[in-house]
Order: C-alpha cells, then structure tokens, then sequence
C-alpha cells in the first residue's frame, strides 16, 4: 500500500507545499538535496586532518561525516534549514574601569540552538510523516555525522564562504543550520551561484591567522575553538588575543560585507538576555555550578561548563589592566583547586602589574605546587620585578 501511495505522489508539489510552510514551522529557509555522498568532501577532510586542522569535537569517522546511507539506511533526499539568529544587542550594558564586562558570541544568544533546532526538524518530520505513510527520517544539529555546511550548500541554503560559514542571500552568515535525511525522493534544489569573489576582509581580519585560507580553519588557532578549550592556554600571544571574548569569536562574521545591516529578532526564543551575554567579569569568577547552571544553562556556551568561561573571564581581566580586580585575581591564585584557574590568576596578574599584583604573586610561589601554575607565576613576578610591564 506504501509503495502504491508513493508512486502516485507528487514529490515536487510535496516539496514546494513544505516550503510554503516553513516560516510557520519557524524555519527561514528550506532546501533539499540528493543524499549521495559527499566524495569531494572525503578528499578535503582527509587532508585537513593530516595538516592537523581538526577540532576534535568532530565525528571521528570520517566516512559517516560523507555517507548519509552510514546513518539512515537508503536514503533518497536531504532537507537542509536555515534558522536566522539575531546579530545586535539591544541597549547593550556598558563596559566601563572597575566594572569590565566580556562577551558571547552571537552563537550563544538565547535558548541553545541546538534544543531550537531539533525542534524545528520534529515539527518538519511531524508534517511529514502525516502525510507520507513509511517516512523515515534522521535529524542532526551540530553534533551530528555529517557536516551541516556541505549539505547546506548542497540544498542550495548559501554558498561556502571564505569565513567557513555558510552565507545566505537574506541573513547572510548569521544562521544555524540543520538537516534530515529521508528515504522520500525529495527532487533537489539548485545551488546559490553567488560568492565572496575576490573579497578576503574575514581572513585579513581573523585575530590569528586562523582562517589559513578561502574556506580553510585551522581549528586548534580559532579563538572560538581555544575559548571552549578546558585547559590552561599557554601561548601568552592567545591570550591576549582572545580578548575580552567569553565563548566563542564573531569577528569573521561581523567584517563580511555580506552581513552588513542583517539582524534577526523575530524568534522570541533566540533573543538574547544583555546580562547573561555580556555579564560583568568580577561576578563570573566565584559561580559554583549551580549558579553557573541557573545563569548559563539555557546557552549553547554552557555545553563545556563553567571552568572554560571562568578561566576566560580571568584573562579578560588581565587584558583590560583592570587594577580593581586584584584582590579576587589573587584569592584565585592562592586559593582555587583547578590549576587552570590559578595560572591563568597569575598570568593576569602579570599583565596587571601593581605592587599589590607583584606580592600576591611571590606569597603564591611560596606555596605552588603545581608546576605549570609555577610557571606562570614566575614568569609574570619575574617580568613585574624587571619592571618590563
């Protein structure tokens, strides 16, 4: 009876019917695409790999991130969306000497995507399903096998900028991206034919030289990437190029021409809370879990916990010279358990470099046991005490 059903239907009119409904859905944009493999894509992981690009929060097999058939059996289409998130704060709070604040990126405005995002997806299967009897369907956000960008680009959703990020015709690059594959015979969409041409403002702009070429990331050099790290980050260079930047880094986004004047406010749930998205440092560095649940829990930037953003909170205080901040930089340096948090307390005591600063950095060598943390602390009381800062 499926079969009979299936062969009478009318794939295209089906499509164009889901398209129409998308915005009610809450998808702003929808395309579809064949599900063969993505061979050319094989050919760039594989190499990116080898150069050392990688993450490391990718799907490791990297025959399941090109093979939709590894992750639904006989698939026939794909459905890529488009949901547009906002890119300006609204009467953002001030950051001012004593009271210095730090930022999220824009990714991490709002509810999480990723709860978003499969939201919308069920509601497409949901329509789906009621309409195709034997619809099987397979959604990923994100962490899923296969890689959202290709099969966005595929869908005809945007093209692959030299920033990595797909850029639409109507939100540009400010979107998050996601896909089902299906075992409905979905007829596929054209790709966008735009392109960045010869502009290269996102890689000239990349703090540090991520972006190693048109549509190449060396992931381990992203700010974005080192900010979600859970370690201590050695390179002094990296740390005082990750800013103020709590999670995340826009800055190859907010420099595309493409997105110049785009902003998203229309889904209520993506709006992002001034407070929570640029919080006040001082009051990030003592969070317990809790607190740190109740406040970031909601975000995506809450998926590695609260040490990451504490940590980063410690060197934007150290950037911003923030003499205010010593007394709570040095209670971290000789007090807090994580190695991470009182090496990075020293290294910002450093770049602060008040004698209040240099004495709580010798009390602290005194009782260091950790080698890494003694390190810095020696390191920063060191350049203090040959008045270098």
């Amino acid at each position: 009876m499926t079969r009979e059903l299936w062969e009478g239907m009318d794939w295209y009119a089906l499509r164009e019917q889901l398209r129409q409904v998308a915005p009610e859905l809450g998808v702003d944009k929808i395309g579809f695409a064949s599900a063969e493999p993505f061979s050319e894509l094989k050919t760039i992981l594989l190499k990116h790999r080898e150069k050392g690009y990688e993450s490391g929060f990718e799907e490791k097999d990297i025959e399941k991130r090109v093979d939709p058939a590894l992750s639904l059996e006989a698939p026939r289409s794909l459905i890529a969306i488009a949901v547009a998130y906002p890119s300006k704060l609204q009467n953002p709070p001030r950051s001012e000497p004593g009271a210095y604040r730090g930022m999220l990126s824009r990714s991490a405005w709002g509810q999480d995507y990723h709860q978003v995002l499969r939201n919308r997806l069920e509601r497409i299967e949901a329509w789906l399903q009621a309409r195709v009897p034997g619809a099987r369907m397979v959604n990923m956000v994100d962490t899923g096998a296969l890689v959202d960008r290709a099969v966005a680009e595929r869908a005809g959703i945007g093209w692959s900028g030299k920033n990595c990020a797909i850029i639409t015709p109507e939100w540009g690059s400010w979107v998050y991206l996601g896909e089902l594959i299906t075992n409905l015979p979905f007829p596929p969409d054209e790709p966008v034919i735009e392109s960045c041409g010869d502009c290269t403002i996102c890689i000239d702009a990349c703090p540090t030289g991520a972006l190693v070429g048109p549509g190449q990331l060396n992931a381990k050099q992203c700010v974005s990437f080192v900010t979600q790290t859970k370690g201590m980050i050695e390179d002094d260079e990296m740390k005082r190029k990750i800013g103020n930047r709590l999670y995340g880094c826009d800055t190859c986004q907010i420099v595309c021409p493409k997105n110049k004047g785009i902003h998203a406010g229309h889904h209520p749930e993506l709006q992002p809370d001034p407070e929570v998205v640029k919080p006040l440092l001082k009051s990030l560095l003592f969070m317990s879990n809790r607190e740190f649940g109740e406040r970031f829990g909601s975000s995506s930037a809450a998926w590695r916990g609260r040490k990451p953003i504490q940590r980063n909170a410690v060197l934007a205080l150290g950037n911003f010279r923030d003499a205010s901040s010593v007394p709570e930089l040095a209670q971290l340096l000789l007090a807090d358990v994580r190695p991470e948090i009182r090496g990075t307390a020293a290294w910002s005591l450093g770049r602060i470099g008040t004698g209040e600063a240099l004495e709580a950095l010798r009390q602290a060598s005194e009782r260091e046991k950790d080698e890494a943390v003694l390190r810095e602390i020696n390191k920063a009381a060191g350049t203090l005490e040959a008045g270098r800062v």
